[in-house]
Parts: structure tokens; sequence; C-alpha cells
């Protein structure tokens, strides 16, 4: 008994086109050849499956197949039998349906009048007038999105980040440019990396939608980059040198001796450098950082130092 191909796609009688399409590429990637080099039942299967999407895809041949089931292959074949199928011939006078002699309403006779039943053409042969199908014209495969996460300092910078994509074949490494100050929800455009297309057309593309990682002291806001610089209680006290990562690389940044934590500072173009116009700049904010636990020794110093050098940090604290 031949397969039934709505069984062989796992779908229903009335399956509309974007479930036959979604059932037809689960299967397809399950049982592709390359995924299965060397199984020779999955290859068969795979066989089934695309001619099961051949027919049921094509809404005249669907149409067909409904009417005539597995006769439908037969008819497809050129080996139709009309008792296979269930039909009957009898009281009809084919020279009415064909002419005598074969030269009436279908130039080729039986030929023609079931290509007009399964919808393999319109009407009359040439001397009616008539249209075959025309061939299915190749249409490009579909668009895959994916969402790509790069590192902050990627996104600033830019530069090639490489990745890998589970495709019909298994893994692929993509290499992919990032462009300098990429924004995210930038999306990025990778020619012919989609799925293939089953008419022979050229493959989709891959879609990169672009998002970028968080990162605890260091964020962008437009073409400026913003660092929260942790720095002692002397270095913010005594002024100091110290090392601040900027997308660039490294450099020296100088604290002003007397420092209070939330001091802005300004590293001129060390921000985003997107190669339009200025690049932005760098901004440092010091947060003074200390011990969890301080000795009584420790305590009597800062009591000491306050005494000496009273303030009044809240004195401008009212509406």
């Amino acid at each position: 008994m031949a397969e039934d191909l709505y069984q062989t796609l796992g779908v229903d009688r009335q399956a509309d086109k974007d479930a036959l399409q979604k059932a037809y590429r689960k299967l397809a990637r399950k049982y592709h050849p390359d995924m299965n080099p060397n199984d020779d039942r999955a290859q068969e299967k795979f066989k089934r499956v695309q001619e099961a999407y051949d027919v049921l895809s094509d809404p005249e041949k669907r149409e067909a197949y409904n009417r005539y089931g597995a006769d439908f292959e037969k008819i497809r074949s050129g080996g139709f039998q009309p008792e296979a199928a269930g039909a009957s011939f009898e009281g009809l006078d084919l020279e009415q349906i064909f002419g005598r002699g074969g030269g009436g309403g279908f130039q080729n006779g039986f030929n023609d009048f079931f290509e007009q039943l399964v919808g393999g053409g319109r009407g009359a042969g040439p001397r009616g007038g008539g249209r075959r199908q025309r061939p299915q014209r190749p249409v490009a495969g579909e668009n895959i999105r994916h969402e790509l996460r790069i590192p902050l300092r990627k996104a600033l910078t830019g530069g090639q980040h490489e990745f890998y994509l589970l495709g019909e074949a298994g893994q692929q490494k993509i290499a992919v440019n990032i462009p300098a100050g990429v924004e995210p929800g930038a999306k990025m455009r990778l020619r012919g990396k989609g799925y293939p297309s089953t008419t022979g057309g050229p493959a989709g593309d891959l879609i990169l939608v672009i998002q970028v990682d968080e990162h605890p002291l260091i964020k962008r806001s437009g073409k400026n980059v913003e660092l929260k610089l942790p720095v002692t209680l002397a270095e913010a006290a005594l002024g100091a040198k110290v090392e601040v990562p900027t997308p660039k690389g490294k450099l020296q940044l100088t604290i002003p001796a007397g420092s209070s934590g939330g001091r802005r500072l300004r590293l001129k173009g060390q921000g985003v450098d997107d190669g339009k116009g200025p690049a932005g700049d760098m901004i440092v904010e010091l947060r003074i950082s200390l011990p969890a636990e301080i000795d009584d020794e420790a305590k009597g110093w800062i009591e000491k130092f306050d005494q000496r050098h009273p303030l009044a940090p809240r004195s401008e604290l009212h509406w």
C-alpha cells in the first residue's frame, strides 16, 4: 500500500501552507543526507518527504491527490488503470469524448484527458487554443533570524566576530565584521546564509539581530563611554595615577588630591569612534572603596582626620 503523503509529513488533511512548510523543514533537516551520510533509510525518508511536499504544496496536484489518493502517482507516471481508481467508462461514447480517430477535443487521447483531470493541462491541445501548466519558477529560500550577543568592547570598537550556527549540515562556523559603535538591536544581513531553496533558487539570507552584553562598571551613553572607577581612600585623598581601560587600550589617569566620591573626570576622544564625526569621550566617575571591617586603631585615625578637617557635606541638601 502506498504511503499517505499527509502521514509522510505528519500533518492532517486540512493543513494549510504554513503548516506544510513547517513540517517539511523539520523533517528535511532531520533526514537530510548530510546529517545521515551512511543511513540509506534516512536518505529514502528524505526523498519521500521531498516528494510529499512537492505534491501537497502545489494546489492543483494536492487537489488531484485528494481525489485519487495513491493512484495519483500512477496517473502522473502514465500508468493509470481506470479499474484501479474505481473509474468506469461503461456507457460512454469515446468518440464523443475524443472525436473520431482521436482528432476531437483532446489531441493526444487519454493522455490529454487525464492531464486535464489532474491539473496538468487546461482544456484542449494546441489546436484548441489551450495552455500547458508552466514549470514552477525558482524561489529563494527563506531567511534565518538569529540573535547574536557580543561583548561590550566589541560593540564599541568593532572587528571580526566568530560564532556557530546550527544548520541542516550541523554546526557551521560563521565570521562577521562588526562595525564600530554598533547599537543594540541593530540588524545585519549575510547574503546566502539562510535556508536553501526547495525550487532551485538561491539560498535565503541570515539576519543577525545584535545584542550587547552588559558590563558591571562600564556602559555606553551615546558616543560617550561611562566608567565607574573604584579608588581607595588614600588615592582619593592624596591623589594618584591609576591605569584605566578604554575602548582603544589602557591609559594612565591622574586623580587629583582631595577628590570626593562621585567626582567625574574626562578622557577626551576615548569613547566611541564610529567614523561618523568626532569620537566620543570616556567619563570616569570615582567611587571610593572602603574595607568591610575597620579596626579600632584605624577608626581612631579617621576620627582625628575628621576633627582636623571638618566638613558640612549636606549643607545644601534642602528644597
